[in-house]
């Protein structure tokens, strides 16, 4: 058994944890972006889509949480979180130099290497049976 499959709950747990942090989104929407992009938004409609953000993305850390300890999902939840992940990614790189300077930047490194991890541990069980 490898490293990544000794270990993958324990990975989850920290990875669900630092993606549930994104809750702060929805409680603090305005402050959220400030913290995290070095600017924000304004108005009812930025206020909601803001909040249904920093929930869905705290629904995903929950979702990790939950797979860390239900070998029988974990697969599962490791592939659309890791989509979730690469997605964001993405869309922080393509921002080019805006974010660079902001801990959206961090964010995302942290991310990449979840997204390694998840598929490490994908790669080595892929095919065999978890439960």
């Amino acid at each position: 058994m490898s490293w990544i499959e000794r270990n993958i709950r324990w990975v989850m747990v920290v990875a669900g944890l630092f993606t549930l942090g994104l809750l702060y989104a929805f409680l603090c929407p305005f402050q959220a972006l400030q913290c995290l992009f070095g600017q924000t938004l304004a108005g009812p409609v930025a206020n909601m889509v803001v909040r249904n953000w920093g929930f869905l993305i705290g629904l995903v850390g929950g979702m990790i949480l939950y797979g860390s300890n239900h070998p029988e999902v974990r697969r599962f939840v490791l592939v659309v979180t890791g989509i979730s992940k690469v997605v964001f990614v993405g869309l922080v790189i393509g921002g080019g130099t805006l974010f660079l300077g902001h801990l959206i930047a961090l964010a995302a490194i942290v991310d990449v290497v979840i997204v390694l991890l998840f598929a490490a541990y994908l790669w080595k069980t892929w095919g065999r049976s978890l439960a």
